[in-house]
C-alpha cells in the first residue's frame, strides 16, 4: 500500500481514533482491577460501544443461519424444483445477502473495530499512562523492585486490560445473544427444549461460579511467579559480568531454576483446574445434545416436527457445544487477564511516598546556598543514619564530607535531591523549603557525577545530551573535549556498526570501560552547567594521567558553583574550603586540611592510614 494513498489515509484514520498518548489529570491509577479497567474503558467509549453491537450483531447472525437451515430445508420439501426460483425468490436472495453480504460485513466491522480502532492504540495507551505514574514514583520504590519487573507490569498490564474488554464485548456478548435467540427458536419449536437449553445454561453458570474461582486464584499465582522469574532473568542478564566471575559453581543456574520452578507449580495447578473445567463442560453438553436430539426423534415419530426443524434445532445446539468449549477458554483467558491486572496494579497503582505539593513552585537557578536545620533520617528505622544534623553550605563554598562507611555521607546527598524525605527537620536552598518546589526545579540546580555512571543504553550523544534538552552537537562535543573524552569517543564502534557519538554504550554502559562511562558521566554535567555540583567519588574510576587531564576542566567548573564532593581517596578534596567529617550520621570535626590534621583526630587518623602512616605504624609494631 503506497504511502499517503487514500487507502491508506483512512486505515491511519482508524488506526489513530485512539490517542495512544492520551491521558488524564488522575495522579494515581485506580487500585481495584475493575475500577481499573473500566478507567481506560471510559476514555475509549466509542470503539468499545461499536465492539458491543458488532458482538451482538455477531451472535445474531450465527443463529439466523442456522435457524435458515431449518427453513431452507423445510422448504424444499415441500416446493417443487419449478416453482422454487418463481415463488421464493426474494427469500433467497434475503438468504444469500445474509450469507454474502451480512454475515461478512459483521464479521469485517469487528476485525476492524478490534485490529485497527483498538489494538494500536488502546493497548498503548494504556502501557503510556502506567509508565507516566510510575516513572514519578521515588528512588526507594526502584530500590525494592527489580527493574525488569516492573516494565514486564506496564507491558503486561496494557495488553490484559484491552484483551479483557474486547473479549467481554465481543466473545462474550456475541455468545450471550446467541444463547438467548437459540433459546427462543427452541422454544418455537418445543418448549421441551427451551427447558433443556435452559437447564444447560444454568448449569454451565454453576460450573463457571464454582470452579473458575479456583482458576481465577491459580491465574494469580501464574502472573505473580512468571513476573518474579522475569525479574531474576533480567537481574540475571543486567549483572551479567558478576554473574561471570563469581558464579562458578553455577549458583545462577540454581536461583533461576528456583523461580522456574515456582512458576511451574503455578501452571499445573492452573493447568489442573482448566482439566476439570474442561471435562465438566463435556459431561454437561453431552447431556444437553443427547437430550436435544432424543426430544427431536420422539417428536419426529409422532410427525409433530419437520425435518428442518430438526435440521435447525440440532445445528443450534451442536454449535452451542463447540462454542461452550470456546467461551470456556475465553472465560479462562479473562481470568487470566484479571489476574495480571490485578497483579499489574500493585505496582503501577501505587501513591507515590514523595509528592510536589499543592502550591509548589518552580524553583529559579539557586545561588547554592544550602541549609540543614535539625534534619534526622533513618530510613524508616527507630533510629541510625543522621540524626539532629545542622549544616549550612554557602554559595560558591567548596565542601567535602568525609568519613568511615555508613557515615551517611550519601544519604545526606540524596536527601538534598530530595530522593527521600527528611523524617525530621528541614533543608533549604536559598530559603525555599525543599518541600515547597517541584521536584524537577530542584533537581535542575544541581549537577551530579556518582561513582557508578549512569549511563543508558543509548548512543553517547544521548547520553551527553541528556544533560540539557535541546543541546547541539557542539556543545555536545565540546563538554566530550573539556571532560577528556572525545579522543577516545572518536573511535567507539558498536556491534551494528554506529560509530563515534552515534555508538550505543550497552545497558549501564558496559562497552565502555570504566574510566569511559565516568567521562561520559562528566562531560554530560558539564554540559548540565547547573549551579550545585554534587561529586560522589567523580574521579575514582579514573587513572592518575586522564585525571589529571581533566582536573583543571573540572576546577574552572567549580568556579562560582557550591560544590558538595564525596571522597575516599582524601588526596582528591584535601584543596576544598571546607572538610566535614561525619560518624554515625553526626558531624563531628569540620575544617581545613591543615586544622583537621594539626587537630589529629578522626580526619587526621583517616589520612595517616591512606598516607601509609597507619601501614607503617602496624610494621613498626610487629
Amino acid at each position: 500500500m503506497k504511502e499517503g494513498s487514500f487507502s491508506d489515509r483512512q486505515w491511519r484514520r482508524l488506526e489513530g481514533w485512539i490517542d495512544p498518548f492520551q491521558d488524564t489529570d488522575r495522579e494515581v491509577l485506580p487500585a481495584n482491577a475493575w475500577r481499573f479497567i473500566l478507567y481506560f474503558a471510559s476514555q475509549a467509549k466509542g470503539p468499545f460501544i461499536l465492539l458491543l453491537i458488532v458482538g451482538g450483531l455477531s451472535g445474531a447472525v450465527d443463529a439466523a443461519l442456522y435457524w435458515s437451515v431449518g427453513w431452507l430445508i423445510d422448504l424444499l420439501d415441500k416446493t417443487s424444483p419449478q416453482a422454487l426460483l418463481a415463488d421464493h425468490w426474494p427469500e433467497l436472495v434475503a438468504l444469500m445477502a445474509l450469507l454474502l453480504v451480512v454475515r461478512s460485513v459483521v464479521m469485517i466491522g469487528g476485525a476492524i473495530v478490534e485490529q485497527q480502532m483498538v489494538v494500536p492504540g488502546f493497548f498503548s495507551m494504556v502501557r503510556w499512562q502506567a509508565f507516566r505514574r510510575v516513572i514519578e514514583q521515588p528512588y526507594d520504590f526502584y530500590q525494592n523492585d527489580f527493574a525488569g519487573r516492573i516494565a514486564t507490569k506496564i507491558m503486561q498490564g496494557g495488553e490484559a486490560v484491552g484483551d479483557f474488554i474486547v473479549n467481554v464485548l465481543q466473545t462474550m456478548w456475541a455468545f450471550l445473544t446467541f444463547m438467548i435467540l437459540t433459546t427462543t427458536i427452541l422454544i418455537t419449536v418445543d418448549p421441551l427444549m427451551g427447558v433443556v437449553v435452559t437447564v444447560w445454561f444454568i448449569l454451565y453458570g454453576a460450573i463457571v461460579y464454582f470452579l473458575l474461582p479456583e482458576m481465577r486464584r491459580a491465574g494469580r499465582a501464574v502472573a505473580d511467579e512468571r513476573s518474579i522469574f522475569n525479574g531474576r532473568l533480567v537481574d540475571a542478564f543486567t549483572n551479567i559480568m558478576a554473574v561471570k566471575l563469581f558464579d562458578s559453581g553455577r549458583r545462577e543456574h540454581a536461583y533461576v531454576r528456583d523461580g522456574l520452578e515456582r512458576f511451574l507449580v503455578a501452571v499445573v495447578r492452573l493447568t489442573r483446574s482448566v482439566t476439570l473445567v474442561r471435562s465438566a463442560i463435556a459431561i454437561l453438553n453431552g447431556f444437553m445434545m443427547g437430550s436435544v436430539a432424543a426430544i427431536c426423534i420422539y417428536k419426529w415419530t409422532g410427525g409433530g416436527i419437520s425435518t428442518g426443524a430438526i435440521a435447525a434445532s440440532l445445528g443450534l445446539v451442536f454449535r452451542l457445544n463447540q462454542m461452550s468449549g470456546w467461551i470456556m477458554f475465553n472465560i479462562s483467558g479473562l481470568i487470566r487477564n484479571y489476574a495480571t491486572v490485578q497483579d499489574a496494579t500493585r505496582t503501577i497503582s501505587v501513591r507515590p511516598a514523595i509528592r510536589d505539593a499543592a502550591d509548589a513552585v518552580v524553583m529559579p537557578r539557586a545561588k547554592g546556598d544550602i541549609r540543614f536545620e535539625n534534619v534526622s533520617f533513618h530510613y524508616g528505622k527507630g533510629g541510625g543514619v543522621i540524626e539532629n544534623l545542622n549544616l549550612h553550605v554557602r554559595p560558591g563554598e567548596r565542601v567535602a564530607l568525609i568519613g568511615p562507611s555508613g557515615a551517611g555521607k550519601t544519604t545526606i546527598v540524596n536527601l538534598a535531591l530530595r530522593l527521600f524525605d527528611v523524617e525530621q527537620g528541614r533543608i533549604l536552598i536559598d530559603g525555599h523549603d525543599l518541600r515547597s518546589v517541584t521536584q524537577g526545579s530542584l533537581r535542575a540546580q544541581f549537577g551530579v557525577v556518582s561513582q557508578e555512571a549512569m549511563l543508558m543504553h543509548r548512543s553517547i550523544r544521548d547520553n551527553i545530551g541528556y544533560g540539557r534538552e535541546g543541546a547541539t552537537q557542539a556543545e555536545i562535543e565540546e563538554a566530550a573535549e573539556r571532560a577528556a573524552a572525545h579522543e577516545f569517543i572518536v573511535d567507539v564502534s558498536d556491534p551494528k556498526d554506529r560509530r563515534g557519538y552515534d555508538a550505543h554504550v550497552g545497558e549501564r554502559g558496559v562497552k565502555l570501560s570504566g574510566g569511559q562511562r565516568q567521562r561520559v558521566a562528566i562531560a554530560r554535567m558539564m554540559l548540565k552547567d547547573a549551579p550545585i555540583l554534587i561529586l560522589d567519588e567523580a574521579t575514582s574510576a579514573l587513572d592518575s594521567e586522564v585525571e589529571a587531564a581533566i582536573q583543571d576542566n573540572l576546577y574552572r567548573m567549580m568556579e562560582g558553583k557550591t560544590v558538595i564532593a564525596i571522597a575516599h581517596r582524601l588526596s582528591t578534596i584535601a584543596a576544598l574550603d571546607r572538610l566535614i567529617v561525619l560518624d554515625d550520621g553526626k558531624i563531628v570535626e569540620e575544617g581545613t586540611h591543615e586544622a583537621l590534621i594539626a587537630r589529629d583526630g578522626l580526619y587526621a587518623q583517616l589520612w595517616k592510614r591512606q598516607s601509609g602512616g597507619f601501614l607503617a605504624d602496624r610494621l613498626a609494631a610487629e
